[in-house]
Formats: C-alpha cells, structure tokens, sequence
C-alpha cells in the first residue's frame, strides 16, 4: 500500500501487487485520466520499470557466483516517488538505526501529512515542512541535530533555491554531482554515493555499518574488511560496483527455494 499525491485533489492510496510480469495497481477510489497517469508516472519511477540493467547483467554475468543477479532480474532499488522525499528519509537514516528512521518518518507523516481517502497520509510536501520551526522537528518527529537541516532542507525547495528533482535527470560528472549532494546540510559520502543509486549512479558503494558488517561475514570469514579491501573487490564491476555490491550483501533476503531453481 502506498498514499500518492495526485495534484491539489486528495491524494490516494494504492495496493501495488506482482501478475506475472507486471504490477497491478489498484486505487482507493476511481480517478480522473490525469490522476491515473500520474499514478502510473510514480509507479514506473518507484519500480524504476523503464531503467535498463542490461549492462549490468552483462558485467555481473562474467562472474559465476554473481550470475544469479541476472537470472533473479535484481538490481531495481525500490524509490520513493519523489527526490525529495528520498533525500528526507535519507539523512534521516544517518547515524541512528533503522527502528529510529521509521520512528522520525512515521511522525513527518502522522503530523504532516495530507489525508487520502481511507485514512493513511501521505508524505509532506517541502512547503508544508517549510511552515514549521525547528522545534517542531526536535520536539515532535525527533529528529535530533537533523532538526534544522530538515528544516533548511525544505525553506531552500520551497524558496526556490534547490530543485532537487533536477538531479534525476542531472549530467553532472560524478565529482561535481557528489558536491552539489554535499551541500545539502545532513548529507554526507554515505547519503550521498546512497542518493546517486536512486538517480541510477551506481559507481559509489555507500558504505555503513551494516554493509561492512555483511561484507566481513559473507566475504571475509567474519574478519573486519578495511573499506579499501570492499573497493577492491567490486572494482571489477565499474561503474556498477555499487549495485553489485548491493545485490551481493542482501542475497540472502531473497527465497533460498527461488534462488535454487534457475
């Protein structure tokens, strides 16, 4: 289930299921033609149904213990509809767990957010965190020193001083890129070389605790990799080492039963 803002009407809610080789998507309630497609534009970005991985699968597939990527058709990182509700829950991941994540994201959404037809909210938009204080977000979502960065965050969109959905479709080289992610109070290598995988950049690994801690115990006997010893070993995936990376720690979240039939 999904609550997507549809333009200035009530946003709706969505049950997104698998058939077969397509999504079925139901609504809470019938749409106009132009709420349709703009549900349909979120679902295709959210899936990301029209990013072609071909080249991955052509770079992974070299390698006999990675070929299950291909046939498992890994790789599609699940996104939010929007950029900026992304880079909101993404400096929201930093430096806490990810019980604390869900605890700040449920109360930007409880308190903030516009109400779809069954009851569930959707995610606040820019301007409707732009009215609040900081306080509000020390106080109310808990957000600790993220506070004024959110706030910033959302008075710099709403002003018209960053367009942070211009990234997605951004030619920046990947140095200037970083830079640009950078100046966003909040975000750092990690949230950053993070973002640029949503965009569809996957030459940074996004290093963190967890995905060091996996590396050790599915790559490196249980021993603590350096974090130039996890570069190395990816770096025959470049431009894709982030990704490979990706699909490899989190194998183990797929069917065991699944992965054994291909």
């Amino acid at each position: 289930m999904r609550v997507l803002e549809v333009g200035v009407s009530r946003p709706v809610t969505v049950a997104i299921t698998a058939s077969k080789n397509a999504l079925k998507v139901v609504p809470s309630r019938p749409l106009s033609k132009r709420s349709t497609e703009k549900v349909a534009h979120a679902v295709r970005h959210m899936f990301r149904i029209d990013e072609n991985l071909a080249r991955f699968y052509d770079a992974v597939s070299i390698e006999p213990e990675f070929e299950w990527i291909r046939h498992e058709g890994a790789g599609r990182l699940l996104r939010s509809p929007t950029m900026f509700e992304d880079l909101v829950k993404m400096i929201c991941t930093t430096n806490c767990s990810w019980a604390a994540t869900e605890k700040m994201t449920n109360a930007l959404v409880r308190e903030l957010g516009r109400d779809s037809d069954d009851g569930r909210k959707s995610f606040p938009s820019a301007p409707a965190m732009a009215e609040r204080p900081v306080g509000f977000f020390r106080d109310k979502v808990r957000a600790g020193y993220r506070s004024p960065y959110l706030k910033e965050l959302a008075q710099r969109i709403t002003e018209g001083e960053l367009d942070v959905e211009s990234w997605l479709h951004s030619e920046l080289p990947q140095k200037e890129f970083m830079k640009e992610l950078k100046s966003v109070k909040g975000v750092g290598n990690y949230a950053a070389e993070n973002l640029l995988k949503l965009i569809g950049r996957y030459d940074g690994l996004a290093l963190d605790s967890w995905t060091r801690a996996q590396f050790a115990k599915t790559r490196n006997n249980g021993r603590a990799a350096s974090n130039k010893k996890i570069a190395r070993f990816y770096a025959r995936f470049e431009p894709w080492r982030g990704l490979a990376l990706w699909c490899d720690m989190t194998r183990h979240w797929l069917d065991p039963e699944t992965l054994g039939q291909w």
